[in-house]
């Protein structure tokens, strides 16, 4: 018993000293989970791709349908992986199906983000630089936005930056099993979102590096080949459902990656030149959403002053070897252009696999102008830049209430179906009809897809969900295939819930 007693004191005196050590880093945790947490059943968005989510998850946990793909793309029909669907699967069940769970999974993901920037950013340039960039990470309105929805992009800012730490650590520390953690969060990397691709010239010049850096040692060199070799295959099997899909629907998969890098060049261009004048003004938009919390004129500033003293380290101070500096270089170049040959519009959450390199190299500018006898200047800017992010904290906004909504305007149906097999559409500009769906068919609601063809499929009655305003809902002549499938139509009642109009259809004969 004594010993025990022991134990728990010098356990207790470890906490203490732990704390005491690290008390920066905690504090920089706490606000960062805070900004990921609070009341984030009410700020998460729940929207038709969510609910399409939680809807084929549910069916794995329930039915034990096995998942081959994962979400489409928005460009190129194309389709992601599933892992991001057996990620969500666990905290979906242990939340008892409610879709907070996995949007809790990612929030806790993006926390540990903040600690692994810490860590990644110490192990390059050392503590100072550290903080700064874990505390720029922390309060990003951008980076708190996307990591607080279950969303398959949102993991790739913690698995980018997985696989950036492990391969550097394969490379610098000659550690091989780290070659495992890169092929899995590469991986996860690759079926969050396609252009997480652009990591792989990153990771694929450091794994020839350390060849090139151990040919002389046999048995040394002999290991990395063993390691690599079953990386690889951990890869490949972590990739292979998308295979198997492909096989199995006529190689549906690799004709839309096809037709997205050759057909006209509609969306990515095959001159690598056109990608030089682009470079910049997207380097520029990073760090206005993530620096600067949308603030134009502190991104320009802070993106010329970024640039310059790149130029200058890469230019002029070329005597010290800076391997660390060139990792993240390479990092971000790579990426800059890749967007620059992107022809689309390019949204904040495609940089989910440079959100953390940009914090990074913004820090290890201010760590270098802190070190020139400017400790008052950096002290200033990251006033400035603290105070601009949290003036713009999400949380600053009422909460989107979309989960709830949803479960309200469910209920809703649900009482005026009473038990009764029904059909469903939603009218909106930005939605569809899963989010609902999902709370449908979690209180075993009778809802049946409309096929014209097939006669089964459409009942007596037809909800349609508007979440326009009222003069933009026609909910009898709306050419939308779930209202058409229906035929011919008139309303028989009208309800009003958290904003949206929910009309009951019946058959006009």
């Amino acid at each position: 018993m004594a010993q025990i007693k022991l134990k728990i004191k010098n356990l207790k005196f470890k906490i203490v000293d732990f704390a005491k050590a690290n008390w920066i880093m905690i504090l920089i945790l706490l606000i960062g989970s805070f900004l990921r947490l609070y009341k984030i059943d009410s700020y998460m968005t729940f929207l038709g791709d969510e609910g399409r989510d939680v809807l084929i998850v549910r069916n794995l946990l329930v039915k034990a349908d096995p998942i081959l793909i994962g979400p489409g793309t928005s460009v190129g029909g194309m389709y992601l992986g599933p892992l991001y669907y057996y990620f969500m699967a666990p905290f979906l069940l242990l939340s008892n199906f409610n879709p907070v769970g996995p949007a809790i999974a990612v929030a806790l993901l993006g926390i540990l983000t903040i600690f692994l920037v810490y860590k990644f950013a110490k192990e390059l340039f050392g503590e100072r630089i550290a903080f700064i960039a874990s505390l720029l990470y922390a309060v990003s309105p951008t980076i708190i936005v996307y990591s607080r929805s279950s969303w398959n992009p949102n993991i790739m800012p913690f698995f980018s930056l997985l696989s950036i730490y492990s391969i550097w650590k394969v490379y610098k520390e000659k550690k091989y099993n780290w070659l495992i953690v890169t092929a899995v969060s590469f991986a996860f990397v690759m079926q969050s979102h396609y252009l997480g691709v652009l990591l792989a010239p990153v990771i694929l010049l450091y794994w020839i590096l350390t060849f090139r850096n151990h040919k002389n040692y046999e048995l040394k060199t002999k290991n990395l080949i063993q390691k690599s070799v079953f990386s690889i295959l951990i890869f490949g099997f972590l990739m292979s459902p998308l295979l198997i899909f492909d096989f199995r629907h006529n190689f549906l998969n690799s004709k839309a990656l096809y037709k997205f890098l050759t057909v006209r060049e509609e969306t990515v261009s095959i001159k690598p030149w056109t990608a030089i004048p682009k470079s910049y003004p997207i380097f520029e938009q990073i760090n206005t959403s993530l620096i600067a919390a949308g603030n134009k004129k502190i991104g320009t500033i802070s993106t010329l002053a970024i640039t310059i003293f790149v130029l200058y380290k890469l230019l002029i101070d070329r005597k010290k070897k800076d391997e660390s500096f060139h990792l993240i270089i390479f990092w971000l170049a790579f990426g800059l252009i890749g967007f620059g040959l992107y022809k689309q519009n390019i949204y904040d959450h495609y940089f989910g696999f440079l959100f953390p390199v940009v914090v990074i190299l913004a820090s290890y500018v201010l760590g270098h102008i802190y070190s020139s006898h400017s400790k008052f200047l950096v002290i200033i800017i990251l006033i400035i830049l603290i105070f601009i992010n949290i003036d713009n904290s999400p949380l600053k906004y009422h909460p989107n209430n979309q989960m709830q909504r949803s479960i309200n305007v469910a209920n809703k149906i649900l009482e005026v179906t009473n038990g009764k097999p029904f059909n469903l559409a939603v009218l909106a500009e930005r939605n569809y009809e899963d989010g609902y769906r999902y709370f449908l068919e979690l209180n075993s609601a009778k809802v049946l897809h409309a096929d014209r063809w097939d006669k089964s499929t459409i009942s007596d009655t037809l909800i349609v969900v508007c979440e326009m305003a009222e003069s933009k809902c026609d909910p009898t002549h709306s050419p939308k295939a779930e209202v058409a499938n229906f035929g011919w139509s008139k309303i028989e009642s009208k309800w009003i819930v958290d904003g949206v109009i929910i009309y009951k259809l019946l058959h006009n004969k």
